[in-house]
């Protein structure tokens, strides 16, 4: 491909000499005008070899530069953000860590309420069974002391009741002493 290309160039060249120099300077062509070849070929040598030059020492240099300060930067912004990212993973293990130790600590905490509030309970309720107990040995006392006295009442109505039925069926005087004697008797039999 670059040989046709040489080949073409050529071609067009030597028809270009071949070319009377009058149409093309007349028609404005000053290039094609076989005479300027050399000078047109030595300022294009000396004009590649500058920029050349240039592009070598100059430009080139100032863009590998910039390329590498850029590929600099990237790393080191690479490497910052590893650090940051490992900086985020301790960090965020911390916080677990800190979030567990919180929870254990409530959890001990909680543990420790709710402990003191079941000894509580259970000290007032201690405290209410004693007073009910004690209340309720009062309350037993007053009913078995009125059921004595009702008792006792029943047995003075009893002995007085039998002792006026005695008097009033016999019609006569009954001992009052023997029918509460025989009162007595009924009631430790039944009671």
């Amino acid at each position: 491909m670059v040989m046709g290309t040489v080949r073409t160039a050529l071609a067009f060249a030597t028809g270009a000499m071949a070319l009377p120099a009058g149409p093309a300077l007349a028609a404005g062509l000053p290039q094609l005008d076989p005479s300027t070849y050399a000078p047109q070929v030595i300022w294009l040598a000396i004009t590649f070899g500058v920029l050349y030059v240039l592009m070598a020492r100059v430009a080139l240099p100032r863009i590998g530069h910039v390329l590498e300060e850029r590929r600099h930067k990237i790393d080191r912004n690479l490497k910052m953000a590893e650090t940051l990212k490992v900086d985020a993973e301790d960090a965020a293990e911390a916080y677990e860590g800190a979030m567990a130790d919180a929870r254990a600590r409530a959890g001990n905490v909680l543990g420790d309420v709710r402990e003191r509030a079941a000894k509580e309970t259970a000290e007032r309720q201690a405290e209410l069974g004693a007073r009910l107990h004690a209340d309720i040995q009062e309350a037993e006392a007053g009913i078995a002391e009125a059921r004595d006295k009702a008792v006792a009442g029943i047995r003075d109505l009893a002995a007085e009741v039998a002792h006026s039925a005695a008097e009033k069926l016999a019609g006569e005087t009954v001992d009052a002493g023997a029918v509460r004697s025989a009162v007595d008797a009924v009631l430790k039999e039944r009671g």
